[in-house]
């Protein structure tokens, strides 16, 4: 009579062990499993505030003649260097200014930032165009033409068909987008309009022209690569026509 006592004891302190090791292991299983979304939770916010703070390269440029002449006014030479969409350095022009400090303008669309954190095919970045550039001793109706509205740019050389086709709809229909709030939602706009940089250009010094993924543009200065100084040196900017 014991002995059937003592083993029915002895399987229900087993099941009562394996029922606390189960609940044990839910809850590590659980715990470790709300700590694992946590993280990617993380991570993903972490990507989200890289893609709206991250700068894209748009354009390198840097001095490459100066000279003053009778009047005491300084003629600027400036290497303008752009970058396509895969970041490759497109063929340097040239532009001529009266002055050192040099009037970039650009229109730029910004983006939902929703399409920003999401990193959409086509409005997971604000773009820009840049438009004029001429100094402070010049009439800004008299600037030279970067790119204009209504043509293909070479920073488009090679994007992806779909992308241009997208983003060119938009330049042709910037003044639609900038008066119609209603195509602007359909597009996905969030903003838009000129933006204008200007400063001093020096010497030894190569300017940089950035966008911000959910922003507008700007510009830094630092001293210039090897590479820049190397093509500097075989240059000859005497004899290149100012770009119009």
């Amino acid at each position: 009579m014991l002995r059937p006592v003592l083993k029915l004891l002895g399987l229900t302190l087993m099941l009562i062990a394996a029922t606390g090791s189960l609940v044990y292991y839910q809850h590590v299983s659980s715990t470790s499993k709300q700590i694992e979304k946590l993280q990617d939770e993380k991570r993903e916010l972490e990507q989200i505030v890289t893609r709206l703070s991250t700068e894209n390269r748009v354009a390198d440029i840097l001095v490459s003649h100066q000279e003053t002449d009778e009047k005491g006014v300084k003629h600027t030479t400036l290497l303008f260097v752009e970058y396509d969409k895969q970041s490759v350095p497109l063929p340097a022009r040239s532009f001529t200014i009266a002055g050192d400090v040099a009037h970039i303008d650009a229109i730029v669309i910004k983006f939902e930032r929703g399409f920003v954190a999401d990193n959409d095919a086509l409005r997971g970045h604000s773009i820009a165009l840049s438009t004029r550039i001429y100094g402070d001793h010049q009439n800004p109706a008299d600037a030279a033409m970067i790119d204009t509205l209504g043509k293909i740019p070479d920073v488009y050389r090679s994007a992806d068909p779909h992308v241009t086709e997208f983003e060119m709809s938009l330049w042709n229909d910037f003044w639609k987008l900038y008066e119609d709030g209603s195509f602007r939602q359909a597009k996905g706009v969030r903003a838009l309009g000129g933006h204008g940089l200007w400063g001093p250009f020096k010497p030894e010094r190569l300017y940089t022209i950035t966008l911000e993924s959910a922003g507008g543009l700007s510009m830094t200065s630092a001293p210039p690569k090897g590479i820049y100084r190397e093509a500097l040196k075989e240059r000859n900017p005497t004899t290149e026509p100012a770009a119009h």
